[in-house]
């Protein structure tokens, strides 16, 4: 019998730094699984950052739906097949996308959660934007796995908000704001917690196992894993 070729991934793009490593980790972790320089296909649609800004900063989900929407018609007609996306703090939009989009979606915060629930973790601690922070998208996922969560202090918020918008998503990583990051690690750890879960995208980039004083959860290697998985069923 034939065999059935991969799925086609439909990656739906928000900020640049996040959404190229998401893109790679399939490419790289693909050739890893299907052979020399083999991996799905993969289309990539990205309107601009300042689009969802402004839509995150007047809290208008519907907005950021309404661009998410736009990107998934236009994979679908790419001829993706599922979609992700390497955003976390967009997925807050998934309810106003979700009734009305053209393919089906993974979700960063499912596949976190589940990754959590299988290493034993229990309590995790959430880094990302303040708008990522403040939201329901994880705590809602790890609760559903029964994980409990801590979020960070209101001033590590405006510093992280601070490092991943005016550096992170720019491509600029300071050893000093690396530290910085790494004390808001320490003080979760302080919190209770067994882990923390990287859920900016752009945070892979700076943090990891090796230099955190708390095993960390990649959302961005998880997801594009997740997605591989997915696409070779």
């Amino acid at each position: 019998m034939p065999v059935r070729p991969p799925l086609h991934i439909g990656i739906v793009a928000c900020s640049a730094e996040g959404a190229a490593l998401c893109y790679r980790t399939i490419c790289a972790e693909g050739a890893q699984r299907l052979g020399p320089h083999a991996h799905p296909e993969v289309s990539l649609h990205s309107l601009s950052l300042a689009d969802y800004v402004a839509c995150l900063e007047r809290n208008d989900l519907a907005g950021v739906g309404a661009l998410m929407l736009t990107s998934a018609d236009r994979l679908a007609r790419a001829g993706a097949d599922f979609l992700i996306c390497p955003d976390n703090t967009i997925h807050q939009a998934l309810g106003h996308v979700l009734p009305q989009s053209p393919l089906p979606w993974l979700h960063i915060a499912e596949e976190v959660a589940a990754q959590a629930a299988a290493r034993g973790l229990r309590r995790i601690g959430i880094l990302g934007t303040r708008w990522l922070v403040d939201s329901p998208v994880y705590p809602d996922k790890l609760q559903a796995r029964g994980l409990d969560y801590v979020r960070p202090a209101p001033a590590d918020r405006d510093l992280l908000a601070r490092v991943i918008m005016d550096e992170l998503v720019y491509g600029v990583f300071k050893p000093e704001s690396v530290a910085l990051l790494q004390g808001v690690v320490a003080r979760l750890r302080d919190a209770g917690c067994d882990a923390v879960v990287l859920g900016c995208t752009e945070l892979p980039l700076v943090l990891n196992d090796a230099n955190c004083v708390l095993p960390t959860l990649d959302s961005t290697r998880i997801l594009a894993r997740a997605a591989l998985d997915r696409a070779l069923a």
